[in-house]
């Protein structure tokens, strides 16, 4: 019997590039894989002519020669048909196309979302997922709740995240024990070793795959939640919510969602670990005399004693008024540094009185150290 043409077997017009032939063949490939179509001997011996349509349109020199000679090229060795029902010449080691066999893998890994396994071997637990989310800095030395929409892989709601057609989730793959591999030979088999389980595919369970999530137990959607920032936290947190990431696959524990807190800036404080920083403006008769001032906090105003003879730049702790650290500990302080403040205009009065301040208190701080 004549070999069917392979660009007839790919569904693809001779001038197809190898994006139009990748596109074809994945599709090909995804509906009459053996593991979608377990025991079907016609999706099987499709599934072989598609691999080997590939195999030769793929690489440019043997697609080269198929278009001058087609299947009576006689310096093709993959002419016929070698163990495991693959053409002769077909080299693992080189996959499709010739880019090693990790181009093999990663083929099958895209079309069945599973990294290099074209089939997941029994649980699998769901990828973690991370959320940047700002916040004022009082909501992150106080802490907030926050509603927030997220976006993931959550259990597929017509199967109760089993990935098969019926719930039951009690029972197990009679072929392979629920391991979700079994030793086998024939197809896909190249010496020894384990191979995914072709009447379970994989999961270890029995039943067919699951039409809303195609057998995968979870499907991507949108979710309304609240988080809950605790305080203290700052731009180098990670705040977790346990069990909010992706739905695990065949059963497997979902992964987490981590919160990634950026603390917008605050006009008046700043933030040195569990310290509070910030600048208190004195007049000059406060700072001369000493006086009792008002003072902003984290937790609301305090009032605080400036005592006489203040220096512009002097720092005063005010105690347990800092952040209180996530993880237990003591509260930091609150440092509060004097700034010294002049008026900008000063009446002829207000002038005649400080050349009577300075005439009776001739002091020199730039003599005093050192500088005049």
């Amino acid at each position: 019997m004549d070999k069917r043409d392979y660009y007839d077997i790919l569904g693809v017009k001779r001038d197809a590039g190898e994006a139009e032939l990748k596109r074809a063949y994945r599709r090909l490939a995804k509906r009459y894989h053996p593991d979608v179509n377990p025991g079907n001997k016609e999706a099987e011996a499709r599934f072989k002519q598609i691999n080997e349509a590939y195999e030769v349109l793929s690489d440019p020199e043997k697609r080269k020669r198929y278009d001058l000679y087609g299947h009576l090229d006689p310096s093709r060795a993959y002419q016929g048909a070698g163990p495991g029902g693959f053409p002769f010449g077909f080299d693992l080691g080189r996959g499709f196309g010739g880019h090693g066999f990790g181009g093999f893998e990663d083929l099958l890994g895209d079309l069945f979302g599973q990294g290099t396994q074209a089939t997941p071997r029994g649980p699998v637990q769901g990828r973690d997922l991370t959320l940047p989310i700002e916040v004022d800095f009082l909501e992150a030395v106080r802490g907030v709740s926050r509603e927030i929409t997220i976006t993931r892989r959550a259990p597929c709601p017509r199967c109760g995240g089993s990935g098969r057609r019926s719930r039951t989730r009690a029972q197990t793959c009679a072929a392979c024990g629920g391991s979700g591999q079994r030793r086998e030979s024939g197809f896909f088999s190249f010496g020894a070793g384990t191979q995914p389980c072709a009447r379970c595919g994989g999961s270890g369970r029995p039943g067919e795959p699951c039409p809303g999530c195609d057998g995968q137990g979870a499907v991507e959607r949108a979710e309304r939640i609240t988080v809950k920032i605790p305080p203290g936290v700052d731009g180098e947190s990670r705040v977790r919510v346990a069990g909010m990431g992706d739905a695990g696959m065949n059963g497997g524990p979902s992964g987490d969602l981590y919160i990634t807190p950026k603390v917008r800036p605050h006009p008046f404080f700043t933030r040195q670990g569990a310290d509070i920083h910030c600048d208190l403006p004195l007049t000059v008769t406060e700072a001369a005399l000493g006086a009792r001032v008002e003072v902003p906090t984290v937790d609301g105003p305090i009032t605080m004693t400036v005592p006489p003879g203040t220096q512009s730049g002097q720092k005063f702790r005010l105690a347990g008024r800092g952040v209180r650290r996530p993880k237990g500990g003591a509260v930091g302080d609150q440092i509060v540094t004097a700034r010294i403040l002049l008026p900008r205009r000063l009446d002829a009065r207000s002038e005649e009185l400080l050349r009577e301040f300075a005439r009776l208190n001739p002091y020199d701080p730039r003599r005093e150290q050192g500088l005049a």
